[in-house]
């Protein structure tokens, strides 16, 4: 097993207590592990929404962030953040900023995988259009953070969970009542 194929292991302190393979922590008793998202935005203030390539373990087809991923063991986030923009949407990114740098959540989709991890939440510009990997990615689409909340105000079942969790605590949702019922 190569080092791309560890995600790092975390305590419910966030304090790294090892590496996994990275296929074994995607299941009904996923352990707590580190991971990033990513909101890319370009020059007229689009964010870039994704849809799942259908074959992904978790939310299969499910419009979500721009991406995300896991660092590999002693890899700096930042530069897995860079690292998987060119691997699953072939763009290079600038202004890179940490948004949400404690952002943590645990869901479980439809068929019982459970998702588990300490996820930073950063916001980054591109200059690129997207030349999308189709086996992370099969759709994508430049929308106003706007239209996003509201969207994701009217059927938060369509995206998924972290991107409405995200969006939350972003300030995307149009307004108290908007955010009140995607809770």
């Amino acid at each position: 097993m190569t080092v791309t194929d560890l995600v790092v292991l975390l305590d419910d302190d966030g304090q790294e207590i090892g590496t996994a393979p990275k296929s074994s922590v995607h299941g009904t008793d996923t352990a707590l592990h580190l991971a990033f998202s990513c909101h890319v935005y370009n020059r007229r203030g689009e964010t870039l929404v994704t849809r799942r390539a259908l074959d992904k373990r978790t939310w299969p087809g499910v419009w979500s962030n721009s991406f995300c991923g896991h660092p590999r063991p002693a890899e700096p986030v930042i530069a897995a953040v860079h690292r998987r923009a060119e691997h699953e949407l072939g763009i290079t990114l600038r202004d890179v900023r940490l948004a949400l740098p404690l952002f943590r959540y645990r869901a479980v989709d439809a068929s019982g995988v459970v998702e588990h991890e300490v996820c930073p939440v950063y916001l980054a510009v591109t200059d690129d259009e997207p030349d999308l990997n189709p086996r992370e990615v099969v759709e994508a689409r430049w929308v106003r953070p706007e239209e996003l909340g509201a969207g994701l105000a009217a059927t938060p079942w369509a995206f998924s969970p972290w991107l409405v969790l995200q969006a939350e605590q972003l300030g995307l949702f149009e307004d108290d009542d908007a955010r009140k019922r995607a809770s």
